[in-house]
């Protein structure tokens, strides 16, 4: 049947229907929001007659603002504005008193006055706030070109072709929803710039928001379809900790333990036989588990019951994946159970670039340790935070020593991810990149248990030390003499400052002694001054 036209010969039809319950707006009627920042945000309008024209707000709330943004394609409604929040129309009103119950396809389902039929004036017109795109619920999802099918670079299926999600906005709740709908675990890493390499199909996807508690992709915010203002060299990724081929087992660690393989729906073990670090490393590293630490033999995780996949793996080390080593035919082997491999990893190393910063203190050098991933700070969740964790983290900040290590929030508590957890350092580390931690994202904890540090403050250097108080004197007229305390074992001081004597000290030498405590120095002719030396004392 062909659609009716709502033309002036159907008036008496259209009254009589506005009477009797409300007319339902044309099956075809174009609709459009305009004057707003975006297709997705505006001044509702209607096309009626080959002329556009708005609706009246009478009754307009979030069910009836929900769909339109469903019509148009933009996700769901954040507000449905009244009183013409996005400016006054000039064409005529066409509708008033809309009626959706919110679960409607389009608004020719809701009931409504009849086209034209409006006591109102253009000062309340209609508006809606869409989300932006909500992804269709059919979307298919993948990660490509990395070591597993729960690690890689990011794709969504739209119009039949593959394509690429821009990492504007990426994080880690995004990335928490990729994994949880491919069932691929918690999220390991949300790596950057392209990590797994450049796609060359459309860049479909830009601005994912999710809040990380979404089932699918598909009940999160984005741009529209093929929106973006990103290159390849932004596609955004994600590695998974689940990956299906690949797992440590009979240790509390998951990042430790006896190596299992999956062949043929079926797991099973690897024989010992030449497993060495080389081999023990693309584990970890194909796992996000950081370094191996080891390359235990001899059943050291149990023996397992399962078949024994694979014997004699030889990996170079640079392998992305166990499969990409060299090794027997799959269930060939001459081993037993009590040879198979396993092995122990550092858990994720904290990447060296990762920048710190302590919050909410009384300054820079005292507050809640934050951590920055992903273009997010994030904090550190205090469970083993000790003080040789809180002493590299005042070197890393150029804070001097530490002071305290305070647990349970004592600075506040974040409100953006908990980035680190289980964090193990010796207190010797430059920098918190080269301690032992957890696999970004990974932890057992909320924020009540966020991290801090108290530092002593920034370090001052012995030289900045002797300039300062020079400049003070020179200032005052006096040609300074300074004394400095060294502790035993510490580096002598240079040449130039070695000009006393000390107890027992002898110029030259490389360390101070114990009862060596008091050295002079002139410091006008270190400054290169010259003013008269003073006789020393």
């Amino acid at each position: 049947m062909a659609p009716r036209d709502w033309g002036a010969g159907n008036t008496a039809l259209l009254v009589l229907l506005g009477w009797l319950g409300g007319l339902s707006v044309s099956e075809h009627a174009q609709l459009r929001l305009v004057n707003g920042s975006s297709r997705c945000a505006g001044r509702v309008e209607v096309l009626h007659n080959q002329q556009w024209g708005t609706v009246c707000d009478e009754g307009w709330d979030l069910q009836d603002a929900g769909v339109v943004c469903r019509q148009l394609g933009c996700g769901t409604a954040l507000s449905a504005p009244g009183l013409a929040e996005f400016g006054e129309g000039s064409d005529p009103i066409w509708l008033a008193e809309v009626n959706c119950t919110g679960t409607e396809a389009a608004l020719s389902e809701c009931r409504a006055s009849p086209w034209g039929g409006k006591n109102c004036t253009h000062g309340e017109d209609a508006s809606v706030d869409c989300s932006g795109l909500t992804i269709s619920e059919h979307t298919q999802l993948r990660l490509v070109n990395g070591p597993s099918r729960c690690a890689g670079r990011v794709e969504v299926l739209h119009d039949q072709q593959w394509g690429a999600v821009c990492d504007h906005s990426w994080d880690i709740n995004d990335a928490k929803v990729v994994c949880r709908q491919l069932a691929c675990g918690a999220v390991l890493s949300v790596p950057e710039k392209a990590w797994f390499g450049e796609g060359s199909h459309p860049i479909w996807l830009d601005e994912i928001n999710c809040t990380g508690t979404e089932a699918s992709l598909t009940e999160c915010r984005a741009r529209l379809w093929g929106d973006h203002n990103c290159t390849h060299e932004e596609d955004a990724s994600v590695v998974c900790s689940e990956h299906s081929q690949l797992r440590l087992v009979n240790s509390r660690s998951r990042c430790t333990g006896r190596v299992e393989v999956l062949h043929n729906q079926q797991w099973g073990t690897v024989c010992d036989h030449s497993w060495d670090l080389h081999d023990a490393g693309v584990v970890c590293r194909q796992l996000g588990c950081g370094t191996a630490l080891s390359a235990p033999g001899r059943a050291q995780f149990g023996q397992g019951s399962d078949p024994i996949w694979l014997n004699d793996v030889h990996c170079t080390g640079t392998e992305a994946a166990i499969t990409e080593c060299r090794a027997k035919p799959w269930g060939v082997h001459n081993c037993t159970h009590r040879e198979v491999a396993g092995v122990v990893c550092s858990g994720l190393s904290i990447s060296e670039p990762a920048q710190l910063q302590l919050v909410n203190g009384p300054h820079h050098c005292a507050g809640r340790v934050e951590v920055f991933l992903s273009q997010q700070w994030g904090t550190v969740c205090d469970d083993d935070w000790d003080f040789l964790d809180a002493r590299v983290v005042c070197r890393q900040l150029g804070c001097g020593t530490a002071s305290l290590a305070p647990h349970d929030a004592h600075f506040g508590q974040g409100s953006h991810p908990i980035w680190l957890d289980d964090v193990n350092c010796t207190g010797t580390e430059a920098a918190l990149s080269e301690c032992r931690a957890r696999p970004w994202g990974v932890h057992d904890c909320n924020h009540a248990e966020d991290a801090s540090v108290v530092c002593s403050g920034p370090a001052m250097s012995l030289g900045v030390w002797l300039l300062r108080s020079a400049l003070v004197l020179l200032l005052l007229g006096s040609a300074p003499i300074i004394t400095c305390i060294l502790e035993k074992g510490a580096p002598a001081l240079p040449e130039p400052l070695r000009t006393g004597n000390g107890s027992k000290g002898k110029p030259g030498e490389d360390q101070a002694m114990g009862e060596e405590s008091v050295i002079y120095a002139n410091v006008p002719s270190l400054l290169g001054t010259q003013r008269p030396q003073r006789e020393m004392h």
